[in-house]
């Protein structure tokens, strides 16, 4: 409370709780256990991101009306977003792809871009600021260092983030020490990177720094990715369905 992050830490927590409940529900629907059903109206199913939506539209509006006049409402109104948020971001898929592919390989992404959510905002928890933003001194020389080292650091993660290094590129927003290696190492092989420079099909192919970036994938980065998906599939569930554009194309 003295650090005046209650707000962001009920949001936190609202967010991790909602979107565990949220997938114990899905699973044991997914099951058909008990009486956990659908929320159906008539013939049409709705998608838990409406609640979600509706959520986040209260607590949202509702801290804005608040978040001058108490601290304690103002942390109530974060953490009903944080369970709107959760509620969306669990459904982030079905938006990306306009139509609900949860439990296909595609709604994978839903499970990400909750994990993103927790990560920043537990970054966010601990003080740690985007692009080591500081206060500046005061002095115009101090105003225009600030400046250049976000404008250097926002470079270098936009660099890292095309070179298809999501986790290292959204943590060195926080820790740019980060960005740097990112920025500079080789790009993984189906970044927009490497279409861009050095894989087949760009304007100057490189056979052999292609070769090395899927040397590198397959020996570090997919045991890796196994790793989280194992982890993730622990939490949210199999998504075990076969793909809806496979099946299209077939």
């Amino acid at each position: 409370m003295d650090t005046g992050r209650l707000p962001l830490f009920c949001f936190f927590v609202a967010l991790i709780l909602a979107f565990v409940f949220t997938r114990i529900n899905v699973r044991l629907i997914r099951a058909k256990v008990g009486w956990f059903r659908n929320v159906n109206v008539g013939e049409m199913h709705i998608h838990h991101v409406v609640f979600g939506v509706v959520l986040s539209l209260l607590g949202g509006v509702a801290g804005l009306l608040v978040s001058g006049v108490s601290q304690s409402w103002y942390a109530v109104t974060a953490a009903v977003f944080g369970v709107g948020a959760a509620l969306v971001l669990d459904e982030f898929a079905l938006i990306l792809h306009l139509h609900d592919v949860y439990w296909e390989e595609e709604g994978r992404t839903s499970v990400d871009a909750v994990f993103v959510a927790i990560a920043v905002t537990g970054l966010l928890l601990l003080g740690l600021r985007p692009l080591g933003w500081e206060d500046s001194d005061g002095t115009p020389e101090g105003t225009w260092l600030t400046v250049g080292l976000i404008v250097v650091n926002l470079l270098l993660a936009v660099v890292t983030l095309l070179k298809g290094k999501i986790w290292t590129g959204l943590v060195g927003l926080f820790v740019p020490v980060l960005l740097i290696p990112g920025a500079i190492r080789l790009a993984r092989p189906g970044s927009p990177w490497a279409h861009w420079f050095f894989a087949p099909g760009s304007r100057r192919p490189h056979p052999g720094r292609m070769a090395r970036a899927v040397r590198r994938e397959e020996r570090w980065r997919r045991p890796v990715i196994r790793a989280k998906i194992a982890f993730q599939e622990f939490v949210s569930g199999r998504h075990d369905l076969p793909s809806t554009r496979l099946r299209t194309r077939r």
